[in-house]
């Protein structure tokens, strides 16, 4: 039987090395002392925002300073937790890290009513001087948000109470990834394989029916044995969204998660309408999917096996980074070199240990390394899971040393942006360096389900989690129940001609991104722009590499929109999407052609 290493016996060249950010737990402790007391630093310039430019400048740096701070301390707390969810000393670690954070933002709740409280005439007029030019933008930004602002004493209750209204999320994580067993299956060989969330991901591919049928069975009859306690750590978050949404006057919650990145909600609407229109597109590649499997009927369960069989490459982590850094290329020397320094400097955590958080992330802070997640399985699969990831860190690289810590972060709207664009990129590297018309076909086959599952897929997560908020909005009760009809009824009108198997209901359960408000449709449209960016950058268009480059520097200096504009993707009309589901098309006929005349 496989099973899964513990942590303290994974070889050392496969975990991140987080002593680059402290050098023991000692010097965590010693940091996370200095934070606290930078807040109370911060804190004793409540009252004096206003008095002049200078107080107000030196405020600000103050502020921030402590946020700089707690971030560092942050990291390294989460970052170790998340290596091993059941070790309690560091799950202590990122409780205090947080309860921090809580504290630090009831000390500092004051900021924006008192900037807002000062003259508007005067504010400009300051805005002019010296020791304000930095913080222009900043300052301007809170002061579009002046009628979403509430008293200093309002602000500093709703921050304290933040570790009360985290707890449903909080939950979420632990029982997701520390508490359910999925027990074990046979795999192809016949041999009992443990089933976690990284080898799910492996073994729903499988080009054995009944190890994927298998796979999906076990994993969702564990599910549904805590459908009602997920259902309500899920409805705990969406009323957390309501409440802060209502509190702060805007009109649902939506609104106020899209204004955080000045994102108008027409851009949420026109990508589900775009995509409704371009389901057909969907389901001429599910009937294609039936017809190459030879199935009667098509499950959910038979949605990511590869049409051509087994996949004909697969990768090491070695392997990988040498094939990423050939399909980079085109982004010029100055990227490559941040992308050896990620492979070559302890940057990755790679392999799936017990109880290490699930999935794939990139994550730091403005003062460490842009470290990377990983729960690797020797796959084409974890080829561009490796990309992706890379292009988020390399984007946090760009961001921090080009701006001040101010403007040292990006918009989630935009993240997305840099990691699709580097799979769009390892794409067309494998589609024309790859002769073998297997791994033609393979590769196509995996852009194809990509789509599917980052455009298609997280548009219908988009519907759902919009849905969700609608009926708490509406004082309408999300049991689980009620989330198993609407999800499997949003399901059937996706992926119509399949089988719509009951346990698909329970997909919702299982998807962490729903704690992280409206969160998800910025995975389609990062998908779609990436796509526009990515077919520039292999065309060798004049200047579009120089102006991807600007778009990984800009951090937070500008708008969203206004960064993506800048960069060559209007985001605000649909066209960058039609373009996308254009190339859908194009590479779904030329699969299909290549899979007919091999026969």
């Amino acid at each position: 039987m496989s099973m899964l290493p513990k942590r303290n016996n994974v070889a050392t060249e496969l975990t991140w090395n987080l002593t680059t950010i402290f050098e023991n737990d000692e010097a965590w402790q010693r940091a996370f002392d200095n934070a606290a007391q930078a807040g109370d630093r911060a804190a004793k310039w409540q009252g004096q925002l206003g008095t002049s430019a200078k107080d107000l400048a030196d405020g600000l740096a103050a502020i921030l300073q402590a946020y700089r701070q707690i971030e560092k301390v942050y990291v390294y707390a989460s970052l170790k937790s998340d290596q091993d969810t059941a070790n309690a000393k560091y799950q202590g670690f990122s409780a205090q890290a947080q309860s921090l954070w809580t504290k630090v933002s009831a000390q500092t709740a004051f900021m924006q009513p008192e900037i807002l409280a000062i003259d508007p005439d005067t504010l400009t007029t300051w805005l002019q001087t010296p020791e304000l030019k930095l913080y222009q933008h900043f300052i301007e930004n809170l002061v579009a948000e002046r009628e979403h602002v509430l008293s200093t004493d309002q602000e500093a209750l709703i921050a304290a109470a933040g570790d009360a209204l985290n707890a449903s999320s909080a939950t979420f994580n632990v029982l997701n990834n520390a508490d359910l067993q999925f027990g074990e299956i046979l795999d192809e060989a016949g041999n009992a394989v443990q089933l976690s969330h990284g080898t799910y991901g492996e073994l729903i591919k499988s080009t054995k029916r009944s190890v994927r049928q298998a796979a999906f069975e076990s994993l969702y009859s564990t599910y549904k044995k805590f459908q009602h306690t997920f259902a309500q750590t899920l409805a705990g978050e969406i009323k957390k969204h309501t409440f802060d949404a209502k509190v702060h006057h805007y009109s649902s919650a939506r609104a106020a998660a899209m204004a955080e990145n000045q994102i108008p909600e027409a851009v949420y609407d026109t990508l589900v309408d775009t995509v409704n229109a371009h389901l057909p597109s969907l389901q001429r590649y599910l009937a294609f999917r039936k017809q190459r499997l030879g199935l009667d009927e098509l499950h959910m369960y038979d949605l990511y096996t590869p049409l051509n069989g087994k996949p004909p490459v697969s990768y090491t982590i070695d392997e990988a980074k040498a094939v990423a850094l050939k399909a980079l290329a085109p982004l010029g020397e100055d990227y490559l070199s941040h992308v050896r320094d990620i492979f070559d400097h302890r940057m990755i955590d790679v392999v799936e240990n017990q109880n290490k958080r699930s999935g794939a992330y990139s994550g730091g802070s403005y003062d460490t390394d842009p470290f990377i997640l990983l729960n690797w399985q020797d796959s084409i699969d974890a080829l561009f899971t490796l990309v992706h990831e890379t292009g988020h860190s390399v984007h946090s690289w760009y961001t921090r040393h080009n701006q001040p810590y101010v403007y040292g972060d990006y918009s989630i709207f935009v993240a997305e942006i840099a990691s699709t664009t580097n799979e769009n990129l390892l794409t067309d590297y494998l589609l024309r360096t790859q002769k073998d018309p297997a791994v033609q076909a393979y590769v196509l086959n995996y852009y194809l389900d990509g789509f599917k599952g980052t455009v298609y897929r997280q548009t219908q997560f988009a519907e759902f989690e919009h849905w969700l908020h609608q009926q708490d909005q509406h004082g309408l009760a999300l049991t689980a129940e009620a989330l198993n009809q609407q999800y499997a009824k949003l399901n059937a009108h996706y992926y119509q001609g399949v089988v719509q198997d009951p346990q698909i209901a329970l997909e919702w359960s299982r998807i962490p991104h729903f704690y992280y408000d409206y969160y998800v449709y910025q995975y389609a449209t990062g998908f779609a722009a990436a796509s526009t960016l990515a077919a520039g950058i292999s065309a060798h268009k004049p200047n579009a590499v120089d102006h991807y480059l600007n778009y990984l520097k800009s951090g937070s200096s500008q708008t969203p929109l206004d960064t993506m504009k800048a960069a060559g993707v209007e985001m605000t009309k649909p066209h960058y999407l039609e373009e996308a589901f254009a190339v859908f098309d194009q590479r779904l006929t030329q699969l299909i052609a290549l899979l007919d005349q091999k026969g």
